[in-house]
């Protein structure tokens, strides 16, 4: 075959019809990485969180109401456990989508079930959020 011979290089049309070209995005590429990062992070979160609860100072019988008043007096706590909750709940989040992604094999049922996660994860975050920042230790008994 030489290379003049136009005829015999040509192609037919193919079977399926061309699709148009997608946009591309790195969300992906960042959300990998995000789950590599975040679950990094939680290691050092929630087992420092395990180590301090459990066992130093008489591990989980000293666990009280007040324990957690005076825990979350201090920013730092609370920047620790609302990190925590964040990166948790986000890693959560993030793992299943991309389990809803593989393995729903309908779109609508895709659709849903994501807006069904995205919700919960949203209220999730507002509700711990709220709770470790308007935290009241001075709730009279009743």
């Amino acid at each position: 075959m030489t290379l003049g011979n136009a005829e015999a290089l040509s192609l037919d049309k193919p079977r399926s019809p061309r699709r148009p070209a997608a946009r591309r995005s790195n969300f992906e590429l960042y959300s990998w990485l995000f789950m590599r990062i975040s679950g990094l992070a939680l290691v050092v979160l929630v087992l420092g969180h395990l180590f301090i609860m459990n066992i130093l100072d008489g591990g989980v019988h000293r666990i009280n109401f007040a324990f957690v008043a005076g825990r979350w007096a201090s920013p730092f706590w609370q920047f620790w456990d609302l990190t925590m909750l964040w990166l948790a709940q986000l890693h959560g989040a993030n793992g299943l989508r991309t389990i809803i992604e593989d393995y729903a094999r309908k779109g609508s049922t895709r659709f849903w079930l994501k807006i069904l996660l995205y919700v919960s994860t949203v209220l999730i975050l507002v509700v711990g959020t709220l709770v470790i920042f308007t935290f009241d230790p001075d709730i009279p008994a009743s």
